[in-house]
């Protein structure tokens, strides 16, 4: 991204857009309109995305009358940031308020017109990688919550002192949102969804390493963990000007079908520096597998797709008659196999899943008999157990695998807690320096009490079982831990479930 600094007297210290970020929340605490992070951090969102698009036309203007061209802006007059939120004293209280909300209002020119969302929900299609069409797209889902048009006010003259339209402070805002979202993350947990840990993520991103060149997909991107490290990863790559567009127009894409993720996502990417955010909307799940061609294949695929959750019954017949499942985990498997580049430049890919997965009886066994046989599924990592604690104990590996040919061997290696812990928390989460081991093993694979290779046809006789114990742990079931015990318990729990899950498919086959 090109961004102009501003001068020394318009900068704000790290502290001060800490503090700034703060003032705001601080002020979204009074609004009866707004219940916890999971209502003020989509507030905050929204407001920092208008603010952020207005600097960023402001530069994109600049530059293109510097080179004699024409500049179309993507939010036109009087609903421009710097029309209705900039000035201090501008438009307040119920009136802000309707000016936003309503179909119809009172535009802050004094004229009569459509309201805020109604005009950003309305924006024309653009063609292309066209700004328009990702605020039109992140607005069809939002709404403002806040019902004080004066703490509102508020609000957006302190957002008024961020500058993005220098490089420092995004970066320093952007380290800020990562921790904003970690508080969402930490609420979201309550509400059945589990956000990757940032060192796991880091740790994927690196071992796969994603080139410039390359095309990246998270088909279940939440808010954007994979695809904004993998942003990260592939621009220190870039060394010319021709390498950025590649970059930022042919490299990153993502789909999340949740409204409040999917507008986090875009602001997360926005703030890392990709001007304009390829996330599609919608089920990754929606359409057939067997018409996915070679147009919509890619080079990598990072993803954390949802395990334990269950598909609606119109988007099973998108998958084979006899690999419908209700698990999102496995139609998310099928999926990543199918849209894998083929041929000269295998597609490789690298996704989390529960051991409930790797255990899988009947449909869980063909669709892994079908990777092991159509994929070199060469490494999984077992992760130690509370990775994802607070919010649930099931234990989870990662899969890597490519399209380069049939699996051989399959290593494993396993991941321990670091000495003295029982388990992961909020306030000790899973940490980089943790992989170090595992990052120095990857290229120089040997066996040891922490890795172990098992053969594929192994795997394939043994009914596609993955769930491999480490033969060097000596286990003393006399003294198991109450803790694996509960995992064991669920993991049989897991087992059934799938079984009793196949058995409904055909039953309802035989209808």
């Amino acid at each position: 991204m090109a961004i102009r600094n501003r001068s020394e007297s318009t900068s704000t210290t790290a502290q001060q857009l800490g503090n700034l970020i703060k003032s705001c929340r601080d002020i979204m605490r009074k609004d009866k309109g707004l219940n916890g992070d999971l209502d003020r951090l989509p507030m905050l969102t929204w407001v920092l995305f208008l603010k952020f698009l207005d600097d960023l036309e402001r530069v994109r203007e600049t530059e293109a009358q510097l080179e004699g061209l024409a500049f179309r802006p993507a939010i036109e007059a009087p609903y421009r940031w710097r029309d209705w939120a900039a000035a201090p004293d501008g438009i307040t209280g119920d009136a802000l308020i309707a000016f936003i909300n309503q179909e119809e209002a009172i535009r802050p020119d004094g004229t009569k017109g459509p309201g805020l969302f109604a005009t950003l929900r309305s924006l024309p299609r653009g063609q292309g990688n066209d700004r328009r069409d990702v605020i039109r797209t992140v607005f069809a889902g939002t709404a403002n919550r806040m019902l004080n048009g004066y703490l509102l006010r508020d609000m957006l003259n302190r957002v008024e002192g961020i500058h993005f339209n220098s490089s420092e402070e995004i970066s320093t805002l952007g380290s800020l949102y990562e921790s904003m979202l970690k508080d969402m993350r930490d609420a979201a947990g309550d509400s059945g969804e589990f956000y990757t840990p940032r060192a796991l993520v880091k740790f994927i991103v690196g071992v796969v390493d994603p080139r410039l060149g390359e095309t990246v997909l998270d088909p279940a991107c939440g808010t954007g963990g994979f695809l904004t490290e993998s942003f990260e990863h592939i621009r220190r790559q870039c060394r010319t000007a021709e390498d950025q567009r590649l970059l930022q127009e042919h490299t990153i894409s993502g789909v999340e079908a949740k409204s409040l993720p999917y507008l986090l996502c875009q602001m997360n990417l926005l703030l890392h520096g990709l001007e304009s955010p390829n996330i599609d909307p919608l089920n990754a799940l929606r359409h057939k597998l067997g018409e996915i061609g070679d147009a919509q294949r890619v080079d990598v695929i990072l993803t954390n797709p949802p395990f334990g959750a269950e598909e609606q019954r119109g988007i099973l017949g998108n998958f084979p008659a006899d690999k419908q499942t209700t698990e999102t985990a496995l139609l998310f498997l099928q999926l990543i196999m199918r849209r894998l580049n083929r041929g000269a430049k295998p597609g490789r890919a690298a996704l989390i899943v529960p051991n409930g997965i790797l255990s899988s009886d009947g449909i869980g066994a063909r669709v892994k008999e079908e990777l092991v046989r159509g994929f070199n599924l060469h490494t999984i990592v077992r992760l130690p157990n509370g990775v994802f604690s607070p919010y649930t104990p099931i234990p989870t590996n990662v899969m890597f695998f490519d399209r380069s040919r049939p699996t051989e061997d399959i290593w494993y290696y396993e991941l321990g807690l670091p000495d003295g812990r029982k388990n992961y928390t909020k306030t000790r989460p899973l940490r980089l320096e943790e992989f170090a081991d595992c990052v120095s093993w990857w290229t120089q694979r040997v066996e040891s009490d922490r890795a172990w290779k098992v053969s594929a046809d192994d795997v394939v006789a043994d009914g596609c079982n993955l769930d491999r114990t480490n033969p060097a742990r000596k286990v003393d079931f006399e003294h198991i831990p109450a803790e694996e015990l509960v995992d064991d318990i669920l993991l049989k729990e897991q087992r059934i479930a799938a079984i009793v899950d196949e058995i409904r498919t055909q039953l309802s086959h035989m209808a």
